[in-house]
């Protein structure tokens, strides 16, 4: 009885021991990785101000309104070449640090406030009145190794009038710029270029267009 209880003891040891060697010693179970954090983008720090200062008609910038796949943080990318282009995907480990639709406004006024007062709607005087829809904002994929930026606008100009308001413009404008590699990195440069590259079009475009007489801005009207 007594051989026997030692032995039992004996192969407790022995169990505890193995144990302690396989948390210890060479082979040891690997520790589960951290999970990892997405990288968060933006436009950067904006674009230099202008020397002079805004010398055009003041304008009321509405928000730039856009569907629900870009009201989120997401930075989407679409295989055009897999077929599957109408099906944006976002990727892992990156995110924007605000909706595209929040980038595009801050960026286009920016761009605008360097040409004209730039004001938010029924805040101010402004003859006019500048409505921007974001239709599209991916990294499109035409092929496995090339990838392009795309961002689609349209642009809506109105003048606000005691009764109701006029329209004076209304125009979609599209930009695609070529990413300088085929990953979130170069997808978040890419976006970026187009988007300024759009903002100096919606510039350019409203300095063609005439300035009402007589126009007094009225309370915003709710938009769909």
């Amino acid at each position: 009885m007594k051989l026997i209880a030692f032995c039992s003891t004996g192969m407790r040891v022995a169990a505890v021991a193995a144990g302690i060697a396989v948390l210890t010693g060479c082979g040891s179970l690997p520790l589960p990785d951290k999970p990892q954090r997405p990288m968060v983008y933006d436009f950067g720090p904006g674009l230099p101000a202008a020397s002079s200062g805004p010398a055009g008609a003041p304008l009321a910038l509405a928000q730039v309104a856009a569907p629900a796949p870009l009201e989120g943080l997401a930075v989407n990318y679409r295989l055009l070449y897999a077929g599957s282009g109408q099906q944006p995907q976002p990727y892992a480990l990156a995110r924007w640090s605000m909706s595209p639709a929040q980038l595009v406004s801050q960026r286009l006024r920016e761009t605008l406030a360097a040409q004209r007062p730039v004001v938010n709607v029924g805040e101010s005087l402004a003859a006019l009145e500048l409505r921007v829809d974001l239709e599209e904002f991916s990294q499109v994929f035409d092929s496995p190794g090339a990838s392009f930026g795309l961002v689609r606008m349209r642009a809506t100009v109105v003048a606000p009038l005691t009764r109701g308001e006029r329209l004076l413009g209304q125009r979609t404008f599209t930009a695609r710029q070529p990413a300088a590699s085929n990953d979130a990195p170069g997808g978040v440069k890419a976006l970026t270029d187009a988007t300024d590259d759009l903002a100096r079009q919606i510039v350019a475009w409203l300095a063609e267009l005439p300035v009402p007489q007589g126009a007094r801005p009225v309370a915003p009207a709710a938009r769909p």
